[in-house]
């Protein structure tokens, strides 16, 4: 390991914390990152993040590329490196933070996957049932397609973040940012319903204290666990006999696309979906024009 990296490593992640107000899971990456960077120094004797030169940098995106790193990682751990060596350099540990100097890699341009309006409905017509976890799977669809959420927003949800009188949530997003969202008739009732009959007989499964104030519990009462969305949307998808291979994230890509191809404002879709730039809300748009473009084929006598 280079020479004092540990101190300058936990210093870094105090920065982010607490001057970039970064979520756990954000440092998390950023400490993974830094971690297989030091080790490819200590690989190359490099002793000391003083000594890291841009021929330097040129074998690491090497090493990364070998490994068949898709352009979207390798594009994180640049900018995760470029980042710290900034801090270095602000802390006078460097004088001069040579990443700047590297490009990120070009990326693919990717249109999101969702589903078309036809089969959500195909989705919700199947999501029935009175036992607790139908509820409460119920439930969860609706709120995710309703808002837009991501599913870590979702899983931290508390029943307190729920406000009937008005249909919002309060979302608590990325960067500890909040935002209110309206959830809409079907989610209210959906929601209602979990909240009045399943969740009070997952809750009663509970071993321990039954205070939680958690919106979504497993079978034992417990938090449900982010890997459980996507579980539930797979059984889900079976059952109402849907086969496209769909995550719960492509809900939220669903519900961005849905909204600008009925008429949504393209800000207001950025301000439900909490995104901080307009830029990574402007690609809902292309899926839009394609859709566009489709129609016009389908029906225009001269396309």
């Amino acid at each position: 390991m280079p020479k004092n990296a540990h101190g300058f490593r936990q210093s870094f992640f105090q920065f982010l914390k607490v001057e970039k107000n970064c979520s756990i899971h954000t440092v998390r990456n950023y400490q993974i990152d830094l971690e297989d960077f030091e080790l490819f120094l200590h690989e190359h004797k490099i002793v000391s993040v003083v000594d890291v030169k841009y021929e330097h940098i040129k074998l690491y995106l090497e090493r990364l590329f070998n490994k068949k790193y898709e352009r979207k990682s390798v594009s994180r751990r640049l900018s995760a490196l470029r980042t710290y060596f900034r801090f270095l350099e602000k802390e006078n540990v460097i004088a001069d933070n040579v990443f700047k100097l590297v490009p990120l890699p070009k990326q693919k341009s990717r249109l999101p996957n969702f589903l078309y309006e036809k089969e959500i409905e195909q989705l919700f017509l199947s999501l029935e049932g009175e036992k607790p976890l139908e509820q409460r799977d119920r439930a969860i669809l609706e709120l995710l397609y309703a808002t837009g959420m991501r599913v870590s927003e979702c899983q931290q949800l508390q029943v307190s973040d729920l406000d009937f009188s008005i249909e919002t949530v309060l979302i608590h997003g990325k960067g500890n940012k909040e935002r209110y969202v309206p959830i809409g008739q079907f989610a209210c009732e959906a929601l209602n319903t979990y909240l009045l009959d399943g969740r009070l007989q997952l809750l009663s499964k509970a071993k321990e204290s039954k205070e939680s104030n958690h919106l979504f519990l497993n079978y034992s009462g417990q938090p449900l666990s982010v890997r459980s969305y996507s579980d539930i949307l797979k059984k889900r998808m079976k059952e109402a006999a849907l086969t496209a291979n769909i995550s719960p994230h492509q809900l939220r890509h669903s519900f961005a696309t849905h909204l600008l191809n009925n008429g949504a404002d393209l800000r207001v879709v950025q301000e439900l979906l909490g995104h901080s730039s307009l830029s990574s809300t402007q690609i809902y748009t292309h899926v839009s024009k394609e859709r566009l473009r489709d129609v016009y084929k389908q029906n225009h006598p001269r396309a």
